[in-house]
């Protein structure tokens, strides 16, 4: 088919034609570096016939073409066996996979697989859009969500979706991260490498005949997670993943050092994506619930079991896949700390790697308004370089793509930039500078507030805050990585909770991450408008068109830059706490979160300590402790790009101005939702 459509359309133009051999589970690649024209005349004339057809891969520009129908792929249900029995009733559990693959693949064309697991496929959908997979009166899939299938499937790739134990057609138990998850997954890739089985609706066994062993996985937040796992158990097949606005660590979801975001996640979200009558999965659910461990906000087994990136865990110590990290630094659904210690384990593991990080909130590469179509094309040439061999210089590029303001992108060489760390520490006078105060304590209650309430009016005393605040920037500050808190303080009981919010005071035009509109297609940032872009192909069951998202923004006078906090008694161990003793004086260091993000000449930073902000600590009750700061031993460290700041980077205060009042108003976050 290909090499007939080559003779009248193709004259000149480079391209490579691949025909794909099972040898030793690896992709072996017959390459020619001609026209397709001039390989087929040179076929007939060996025979002295016209070349036979052979299904084939094209290349073309380094990247492969669409040259298969995805109207005519194979498109089938199985069910992979797993040696896991999430549901403690007697039996091993078989996982729901779902199979889209050209129909050459049953002509002797080998392909490799791009994995997409999830427990949201029959539940609350999957993208923006919200979409679920279908079947037809067969059992067999008509729909599968997202673009990857339209795009892939013509273009020489399987696609694999998998449905995360407990839900859609899989059987099981959802454990929320736990191994069994995580087990079905891997599964997929055994599967693809004849480790593993799958069974057809009538019983009879499905072998992968069509697979080159090769396999990506691909995923946003609770997806994103399930490719980290499976990359961290260090399955042989797994070339590459790509976690998009990931989990690492579902402790760090629901908690910050014993400070609780959640309570009972697990057993609301396993509740929430299972179809199946509650009585089912009951007892896991209970034992869910057990394990979280509401009561403390500690860290435990069961939270170390969904940890992967701490170490014994037999996580990102075995990753040898490479890595294409997607996140967002205004993320407060899939915090971006999740990304950062992600990124720099397989850093430390020397893993090939690759990062997208964007301005929004949870949000998706596809839909980084403006940059669908880069996105497309990076994940293309992503793929086909370690999927089929395409040495197609992606890995040559900046290794970083990062969003400098609403509109603007830059790359870089890594991630984070290099820094020199800048220590302000806190004055009596409700300064901000760059040396130590001399003398002098101050206190603020416990109380749970809006974050807007904490920000504003900073020159104003609240009972509940502490705010201090530099002279103004008489240039451009970057800042890059993530900030550390440093404070030494007393409480007058055993534990308080402990908030630092690093502030921009200073009006500007950014991305609105805090409007969360769903009735208008708007949050974190984006709205999705009826125009719509398409890639791939597709089927009446499966359109290959999504809307747009444009950029949502703002002009606010104030913009928190980076958050982090606390439970006092958990400021030595997330796992061991430690009740303070009233009175002493303790030295309390943590980090907020990280971020990159640029000051504008003008602009003030600040810092606030506080309790227990009411939009992030939602479920947490303030202890009403009193927290004495000790102003000259407590300062904040913050990575900045380029030089240390001077005195000569902030301005001296006029004689007899008016003294800076700072912003009255602020707009209030909404309350984070579930992952998704």
């Amino acid at each position: 088919m290909i090499l007939s459509h080559a003779r009248t359309h193709c004259r000149s133009k480079e391209v490579r034609v691949f025909s794909s051999r099972w040898r030793r589970g690896t992709l072996t690649a017959i390459a020619a570096t001609t026209s397709l024209a001039t390989l087929a005349v040179g076929s007939a004339i060996a025979d002295g016939t016209d070349a036979p057809e052979r299904p084939t891969i094209t290349v073309a520009d380094g990247r492969t073409q669409a040259a298969f129908s995805y109207r005519d792929a194979v498109r089938e249900h199985l069910m992979v066996q797993l040696d896991v029995d999430s549901d403690r009733d007697g039996k091993l559990d078989r996982a729901g996979v779902d199979v889209i693959r050209p129909r050459e693949t049953d002509q002797g064309l080998r392909v490799p697989a791009i994995i997409e697991s999830s427990p949201y496929n029959d539940t609350v959908g999957r993208g923006f859009e919200s979409e679920k997979k279908a079947w037809d009166e067969r059992g067999e899939p008509t729909t599968f969500p997202m673009h990857y299938d339209n795009y892939f499937v013509p273009r020489g790739y399987a696609v694999v979706q998998v449905d995360t134990t407990g839900t859609a057609k899989s059987d099981g138990c959802l454990t929320v991260g736990g191994d069994s998850d995580v087990a079905a997954s891997k599964a997929a890739v055994d599967w693809l490498n004849g480790r593993a089985r799958a069974y057809r609706a009538d019983g009879s066994e499905a072998r992968a005949h069509w697979s080159t062993g090769k396999a990506g996985m691909v995923g946003k937040s609770f997806d994103g997670m399930l490719a980290n796992a499976v990359a961290g158990t260090g399955v042989e097949g797994l070339e590459t993943i790509v976690p998009i606005s990931a989990v690492s660590s579902w402790y760090d979801i629901t908690r910050s050092r014993g400070a609780k975001h959640w309570e009972g996640f697990s057993h609301y979200l396993s509740t929430e994506l299972d179809t199946d009558p509650d009585a089912k999965c009951q007892a896991v659910r209970d034992d869910l619930r057990a394990g979280e461990d509401d009561a403390t906000g500690d860290y435990n087994a069961y939270w170390h079991e969904r940890n992967h990136v701490a170490q014994p865990a037999p996580e990102v110590g075995r990753v040898k896949a490479s890595v294409l990290v997607v996140h967002t630094l205004n993320d407060q659904n899939v915090r971006p700390n999740q990304f950062t210690h992600w990124w720099e384990g397989v850093k430390q593991q020397g893993v090939p790697r690759k990062l997208w990080l964007g301005q929004y909130g949870h949000t998706d590469g596809f839909d980084f308004p403006g940059r669908r179509d880069v996105w497309v094309d990076t994940l293309h040439r992503w793929f086909d370089h370690w999927l089929h061999g395409i040495q197609n210089g992606i890995m040559n590029e900046p290794r970083v793509d990062l969003q400098t303001g609403p509109t603007t992108w830059t790359t870089q060489s890594d991630w984070p930039a290099r820094t020199s760390s800048v220590s302000l520490h806190p004055g009596a006078d409700g300064s901000l500078g760059l040396r130590p105060a001399r003398t002098g304590s101050q206190s603020f209650t416990d109380v749970k507030a809006s974050e807007a309430d904490l920000i504003t009016d900073p020159t104003t005393a609240k009972p509940g805050r502490l705010a201090y605040v530099s002279q103004p920037l008489t240039g451009q500050a970057r800042i890059s990585g993530t900030p550390s808190v440093d404070i030494r303080l007393a409480l007058d009981k055993p534990t308080s909770n402990l908030t630092a919010l690093l502030v921009d005071y200073g009006t500007d035009e950014r991305v609105d991450v805090l409007r969360n509109e769903p009735q208008n297609n708007l949050h974190d940032g984006v709205q999705l408008i009826d125009e719509e872009s398409c890639h791939g192909e597709s089927t009446t069951a499966d359109d290959a068109c999504y809307k747009k998202a444009v950029n949502v923004t703002a002009k606010h006078p104030v913009h928190v830059i980076a958050r982090g906090s606390l439970d006092a008694q958990n400021h030595a161990s997330a796992s061991d706490p430690q009740p303070l003793t009233p009175g002493q004086g303790y030295q309390i260091r943590w980090q907020t979160l990280p971020n990159d993000y640029v000051l504008k000449p003008g602009h003030r930073i600040g810092l606030v300590l506080a309790g227990t902000p009411a939009e992030y600590l939602y479920f947490e009750t303030a202890t009403g402790a009193r927290a004495t700061v000790d102003l000259p031993a407590s300062k904040i460290t913050i990575p900045v790009v380029g030089a240390a700041l001077t005195s000569a980077d902030f301005a001296t205060p006029t004689p007899g101005a008016a003294p800076w009042r700072g912003p009255s108003t602020a707009p209030r976050p909404p309350r984070p939702t579930f992952l998704r």
